[in-house]
């Protein structure tokens, strides 16, 4: 089985162009929605967060939002700390996932391939990209944070002029119209290069 990254900065729209990819009957990896997955249910992550960042990591057992924002946009050591915990325990997550599957290709969706270096284990590299403000209206719109704490968040990820040389594709975000058009043609060209 072959597997295709899929990632880009937050408000790029990767979770949108992974949908399209769905409707081709792709099975998706969504790394983000795994890793909270984890952080709530595993008790050995859980166990290794409170000892390293207090209760408060939590409340009434589920992951304290605020706080963690409060910890890792604000503490890069804090956020590389985090990090170090939970993408060993996503990582074990995917390769039990995708081991269990008789795919051509999977997609795992991740805003973090480039920066944890895990694009060096997939077969290919696609990376979203759009303009900025459409990235931080979409973040405004969607989460309800302010312009600030975008760019806090923002800053904290990689400049996509460094991802760009390590992509196998990119994949600018323009139209939903152009977007369909695209995956498709990506969906056609992994069927024909993945044996």
């Amino acid at each position: 089985m072959k597997i295709v990254g899929l990632t880009g900065g937050i408000g790029s729209g990767k979770t949108t162009v992974s949908k399209e990819f769905q409707k081709y009957s792709i099975k998706v990896y969504n790394s983000d929605l795994r890793a909270k997955f984890l952080m709530n249910n595993s008790i050995v992550l859980k166990n290794k967060l409170i000892n390293n960042f207090g209760k408060e990591f939590y409340i009434n057992d589920e992951l304290n939002k605020s706080y963690i924002s409060q910890i890792i946009f604000n503490d890069p050591t804090s956020l590389k700390l985090v990090n170090s915990m939970v993408h060993p325990e996503v990582f074990n997550d995917f390769n039990e996932w995708s081991q269990s599957l008789s795919e051509k290709f999977v997609l795992y969706e991740s805003a973090l391939i480039f920066e944890t270096g895990s694009y060096k284990l997939n077969d290919f590299n696609i990376l979203v990209t759009c303009d900025h403000d459409l990235r931080v209206k979409r973040i405004i719109k969607r989460d309800g944070i302010n312009e600030e704490k975008i760019n806090s968040i923002i800053n904290n990820q990689w400049d996509d002029d460094k991802k760009i040389p390590l992509a196998d594709y990119i994949f600018f975000n323009t139209s939903n119209k152009e977007n369909k058009l695209k995956v498709k043609n990506l969906v056609t060209y992994f069927n024909s290069i993945f044996k």
